[in-house]
């Protein structure tokens, strides 16, 4: 008879310590710790020692009963004598980031233009009037800006889409391109990051011809709960190429810039009728924000310090969670400190240090790296 492997018999002894009780043998479970009894009632498991170590939750057991944690690691808390994972208290009396609305319900209000989802925005532009015909052989460049951190400072927004009206006189060449930049939070333009259109699986312009008297187009970006984002200033580029038939004769071909053409060649004109930007506007309330980072430099106890962390972590996450597609998402969240709390670039600095010290010093927590995006 060959020799019984040593985990079975580590087994065989702990199902003789704890799991035989009311004169019932059961089987001991190490990846449950607990006993497989061979009747339901009575049962056969008795009291089963908490375990302790770093590897585990709880940092020692109760005098009264051994299977019950007194005290738990770092990123547990005791809860009816068991360590469980420390999860932040509800963020949302902070910040507020979730709609009720769902993706095709966006889309419909998107393709309809509905008031209730626009939000009104002062349009800036040296260069363009709306509803004005101009040249676009060059550059234009065009704002639509919230200016929320002067006047809503207890608001932050999320952009859901936008549209433009865009028209061409007739038999046109000129074929619009238009480059959007995002600046989340204020500051200055480049604190702005520019929208992947059509890249990485992110939404392109859809283009819907309209009934007038020019060739005029409703262009429409649709963003949804997938890539909605914050947003305090909407950035358009606007520029033009030069749209001709193929040497096969099969498509088109596109001739760029138009600096380059002869002078006094009009290749036709445009405007744009309207441009308008959709989403919500969220709670926001800066001061007690202030008051969870007070707490990291004068703790009451390192209780309510460690909630506190965890709060910021959460805000931290979800707000760079909202960054657009790339190798890694962009540091929000400092643009959130800087431009919305006001806060220095020196404090700033010692706040991410607190938080990601913090962070790596949880259970099972994974950090990442993310882009600066604001100074």
């Amino acid at each position: 008879m060959s020799a019984r492997p040593f985990g079975y018999w580590l087994n065989y002894i702990l199902s003789i310590m704890y799991c035989n009780e009311n004169n019932h043998l059961g089987s001991y479970m190490e990846e449950t710790r607990s006993c497989s009894c061979p009747y339901d009632h009575p049962p056969c498991q008795s009291v089963i020692p908490c375990t302790v170590g770093e590897g585990s939750s709880c940092a020692s057991c109760s005098y009264e009963n051994r299977s019950r944690c007194a005290t738990c690691n770092q990123g547990y808390m005791l809860s009816q004598g068991v360590c469980r994972n420390e999860v932040p208290d509800s963020t949302d009396h902070y910040i507020g980031f979730e709609t009720d609305l769902q993706d095709i319900e966006l889309r419909y209000l998107l393709q309809k233009r509905d008031n209730r989802i626009s939000i009104h925005g002062i349009f800036v532009s040296n260069d363009v009037r709306l509803n004005n015909w101009f040249d676009p052989s060059w550059r234009k460049r065009m704002l639509l800006t919230l200016k929320s951190n002067k006047y809503k400072s207890n608001h932050v927004h999320m952009l859901l889409g936008m549209s433009l009206q865009i028209c061409l006189t007739k038999n046109s060449t000129l074929d619009p391109m238009l480059s959007v930049y995002i600046n989340p939070f204020g500051g200055s333009h480049s604190e702005s990051w520019i929208m992947p259109i059509d890249q990485n699986n992110y939404p392109d312009w859809e283009r819907t011809k309209l009934d007038l008297p020019y060739d005029c187009y409703n262009w429409t970006l649709t963003l949804g709960n997938k890539w909605k984002t914050f947003f305090e200033t909407v950035h358009f580029y606007l520029r033009s190429r030069i749209r001709g038939p193929s040497s096969t004769g099969n498509g088109s071909v596109y001739f760029e810039p138009l600096e380059y053409l002869e002078p006094g060649q009009n290749l036709g004109y445009m405007k744009i009728n309207t441009i308008q930007v959709y989403g919500y506007s969220m709670h926001f309330d800066p001061e007690a924000i202030q008051d969870l980072i007070l707490q990291l430099d004068y703790p009451y106890t390192q209780g309510s310090q460690d909630s506190a962390l965890l709060q910021l972590l959460e805000i931290r996450d979800r707000v760079n969670r909202l960054s657009p597609p790339g190798a890694q998402p962009l540091d929000l969240f400092s643009c959130l400190l800087r431009h919305r709390l006001k806060l220095s670039t020196t404090d700033v600095a010692r706040i991410q240090a607190a938080l990601q010290t913090f962070s790596a010093k949880q259970p099972n927590s994974i950090e990442y790296e993310t882009t600066k995006l604001c100074s």
